[in-house]
């Protein structure tokens, strides 16, 4: 019996022989190495000399660093809650059944098995003045005022509708399917006639000529390069989550909603009151993962190059990477190591505080 035992435990020591391998050499010798060079002055041509604490007392008085501090901290926040928001509810949408919903499933995963150097590159393409993303801006603000007033007349068209309904004793919720097809029809013919006679008219005076990449401007204290490669990021990701939603949403007993459809409850409620609960742990495994990936965030930003200014896109992992690979100067192998070892330990703090204070496996 004994025997036996060995042998198993030695075949299962052979198979996780590569995998314990590759942790000990690339993961633990590495992160042992580089914290040791993090309290040494290092250039990778001469002996490490002990510098104590030093490197982690210049950081912070170093400008370069703080804004890439700031840059990461904005980044991990904004895009973890924008994609875990739009991957909810983009998985609630695929989750109905529907004529051809395999199709628009394949179709919005896409985004996230393209090459992130391919979209990088495209994306740079879409950022120019004369590129698509001020070509479309400038394009909803001229025809604000026509979609402001089709989207008006549709929601006064369906309120009517469904007081109707209603007053005849019918059940019907606000976006009735049936009724909402009649609003959206008779909302765009009453938008054609007001725009025939001039009532309401596309605005001729819109020019959009935004720089997205090479500029220092912020919004909301936040530089816009880095707000265009959150815009990038937000789109390649949003479609990995959706697919763990889809696949929560998949295992949410039937018979819940058919017991809250009895009890009176509407769909938003539905919702609210049975889908987020039910989801509660895939929702603490999407915003920790998306918390590590977005605070390590390195490659849109090293391919963004020279078309960003370095401070107006610089992360913390990028930080990490420019000072042991400069350009046109000595690596700083120990300021480097340093940084890394506070990424490291920001990444661990943010998710123990998620942990903590955010979404847990068992709620809010």
């Amino acid at each position: 019996m004994r025997r036996a035992r060995f042998v198993e435990a030695v075949y299962a020591l052979t198979f996780l022989l590569p995998y314990l391998l590759t942790l000990l050499v690339f993961f633990v010798f590495a992160f042992l190495r580089t914290f040791y060079f993090s309290f040494t002055d290092y250039d990778l041509f001469h002996s490490p000399k002990w510098v104590g604490l030093a490197n982690y007392l210049a950081l912070f008085r170093e400008p370069l660093f703080v804004q890439a501090f700031k840059n990461t901290l904005a980044y991990a926040l904004i895009v973890t809650l924008a994609q875990t928001v739009l991957a909810l509810g983009l998985a609630a949408v695929l989750n109905q059944k529907l004529v051809g919903i395999t199709f628009f499933r394949t179709v919005y995963y896409i985004p996230s098995i393209l090459s992130s150097a391919a979209v990088t590159l495209i994306f740079l393409w879409l950022y120019q003045r004369k590129g698509f993303v001020n070509f479309a801006s400038a394009w909803i603000l001229t025809y604000a005022p026509i979609l402001a007033t089709a989207a008006g007349l549709f929601l006064l068209l369906q309120a009517l509708q469904v007081i109707w309904e209603r007053r005849r004793g019918l059940p019907v919720h606000f976006f009735d399917p049936a009724l909402a097809t009649v609003s959206l029809l008779l909302a765009g013919a009453g938008t054609a006639l007001l725009w025939w006679y001039g009532v309401v008219e596309p605005r001729s005076d819109v020019v959009v000529n935004l720089v997205w990449l090479n500029t220092r401007r912020t919004w909301l204290g936040i530089p816009i390069p880095l707000w265009a490669i959150i815009l990038q990021n937000v789109y390649t990701t949003v479609p990995t989550f959706m697919l763990l939603y889809l696949a929560g949403l998949q295992d949410v007993p039937k018979n819940l909603y058919e017991a809250a459809a009895i009890d009176g409850a509407t769909p938003w409620q539905q919702f609210r009151y049975v889908t987020v609960p039910l989801l509660r742990p895939l929702t603490f495994l999407v915003i920790t993962l998306g918390l590590i990936g977005t605070l390590q965030l390195f490659d849109q930003v090293a391919l963004f190059g020279s078309a960003a200014p370095l401070e107006s896109k610089i992360t913390l992992a990028y930080y990490v990477y420019n000072n042991v690979f400069p350009s046109a100067a000595t690596p700083r192998v120990g300021d480097a190591s340093a940084a890394a070892i506070v990424l490291a330990l920001l990444t661990l703090v943010v998710v123990l505080l998620q942990r903590r204070f955010g979404v847990s496996e068992r709620g809010f």
